[in-house]
């Protein structure tokens, strides 16, 4: 569907630029876009490398260990039925850990992990249960204390303040986690009943 979507803006485009007879204008967005695009792979690259490689400094000196010890209470809380000193637990508390330091592509391993270890534990089970439906949510709506891939964008495009929006960031994604959490309750109990 989505590339229905966009080869049909391509084309939408492409028809405007022949009846307005701007090609050459278009043709110059293209190849301007392209180069921005590179320019900001490498630039997003740089900054994935560099995180990833925090976390598994972090990974190998135990501090991600000793965080995912504090968290793991609150997020066995929020994954019931899954042993709190167990692997689905301390894999979903590294894979939060990461989110909250707002590298969410280096926290998808650690999300792949916890699923694992999660079917796992809950082997014999065609369906996800209650803990992993929750822990899409608190993944998909994770809370972020440190926006650094939006503020790495902000600071490609010439931001002199790219962190200036961490407290908007903070309100938002713990409204979104919020609103997230209270649907899948509301949703989990009328299944119940249901």
């Amino acid at each position: 569907m989505l590339n229905k979507i966009w080869g049909g803006m391509i084309l939408v485009s492409f028809l405007c630029a022949a009846a307005t007879g701007r090609m050459g204008q278009l043709s110059q967005a293209v190849m301007e876009g392209s180069g921005r695009a590179v320019t900001l792979t490498i630039s997003m690259a740089g900054m994935m490398c560099t995180w990833t490689g925090l976390l598994k400094v972090a990974e190998s000196s135990g501090i991600t260990r000793i965080l995912s010890r504090i968290m793991a209470p609150a997020v066995g809380l929020l994954l019931p039925g899954y042993r709190k000193d167990g692997e689905a637990v301390s894999a979903a508390s590294m894979n939060i850990t990461a989110n909250l330091l707002g590298i969410g592509n280096a926290a998808t391993p650690l999300g792949i992990a916890a699923m694992k270890a999660m079917a796992k534990e809950h082997k014999g089970h065609k369906l996800p249960d209650r803990g992993m439906i929750r822990f899409v949510i608190l993944n998909t709506a994770s809370i972020q204390m440190i926006p650094t891939y939006t503020a790495t964008l902000r600071m490609q495009y010439g931001s002199t303040q790219p962190f200036a929006i961490t407290p908007a960031v903070w309100l938002v994604s713990a409204a979104a986690l919020t609103a997230a959490l209270t649907m899948g309750r509301i949703l989990e109990s009328r299944w119940k009943h249901g």
